[in-house]
């Protein structure tokens, strides 16, 4: 279960990833059933921690609170400055115990110097990506995903990809409605996927950045079709090619791709709130039968239908 959430202030860190951490795991949202956290700041030396920007944030709590964390998440911080070795020990013990960790943006090089990213994916923003697979040869780091989980330790790409990873750690401990809640609470797209690409090319001239919006409210709403690309190019009035490139470029991933994420959350939603049986779930999410869904299930979740609905529904509807 995810409840306790430490957090390891670092000198020269980032505000806004800081502040990230803070907003998702660190603000009582019960009040509209909501998760609450036991979330703690930490520092190797507290006191007066120097970010990035030249403030001080001041930390009260030192790196005992982390020995039994469900989660220590360490925030982007300036490339250069040394790391306390306290917090690679916290770090590793953390991952050898099966705890989650989590990384925002530059921190990934936190968990490289802590020995954690060896022989697993990774990822970080991707101005450092390169920087990141010269200094840890042992991690295979990709460039082009918002975030990577890679047996319990995830790593976040830049500035609001940190948003997407912290949610995905939520979702796949608590549920899809808890991770929703907190997105609608902080304004953001409830679910971003890992894959989807981290720096989108700016739209054509002629192809207005709001210009996907009609097509994918009008996708949303008819998710228990079966929606080609072929269909949905002629919707917005493009050729298929035109369209699959255009869409990439703007949302950063495919059409199928995009839906097939879509019919997920869906599917978490219904599984979660109703006592509808599978095949019922598969056909109103577009995935057909309940194979298909379960088939689209393990390979992105990692479990099935069933055994989420026993892991997450009865919160739900029990």
């Amino acid at each position: 279960m995810l409840q306790k959430i430490v957090c390891i202030a670092l000198p020269g860190m980032a505000p806004f990833e800081f502040g990230v951490i803070c907003e998702v795991f660190g603000i009582d949202r019960s009040d509209s059933n909501g998760p609450s956290f036991d979330f703690h700041v930490t520092a190797a030396e507290p006191g007066a921690i120097r970010t990035k920007l030249g403030f001080d944030i001041i930390v009260h709590e030192d790196l005992s609170a982390a020995a039994d964390a469900d989660l220590i998440a360490i925030p982007a911080y300036q490339a250069g400055v040394a790391i306390h070795p306290e917090i690679l020990r916290v770090i590793r013990e953390a991952e050898a115990r099966g705890a989650w960790v989590l990384s925002v943006c530059s921190g990934a090089f936190v968990l490289g110097a802590a020995g954690i990213l060896d022989g697993r994916r990774s990822t970080t923003h991707w101005m450092y990506t390169d920087d990141l697979a010269r200094a840890f040869p042992l991690t295979s780091v990709d460039p082009d995903v918002l975030f990577v989980e890679d047996s319990n330790v995830v790593t976040g790409a830049g500035t609001a990809a940190g948003i997407d990873a912290a949610l995905h750690i939520v979702r796949k401990e608590l549920g899809a409605a808890a991770a929703n809640n907190i997105a609608r609470r902080m304004v953001v797209p409830p679910q971003r996927d890992g894959g989807q690409s981290q720096y989108v090319q700016p739209p054509a001239t002629d192809c207005p950045s709001d210009s996907f919006a009609a097509i994918t409210e009008w996708m949303l709403a008819h998710l228990d079709q079966e929606l080609t690309v072929d269909q949905l190019a002629r919707k917005n009035l493009m050729s298929p090619r035109t369209f699959a490139r255009r869409f990439r470029a703007e949302l950063g991933t495919t059409p199928t791709a995009w839906l097939n994420r879509q019919r997920l959350l869906r599917a978490q939603q219904s599984l979660e709130e109703t006592d509808w049986s599978l095949e019922t779930i598969a056909s109103d999410t577009g995935f057909g039968t309940a194979s298909v869904m379960r088939h689209h299930f393990l390979k992105v979740l990692q479990t099935t239908p069933t055994a989420y609905r026993r892991t997450f529904g009865a919160r739900q509807v029990g």
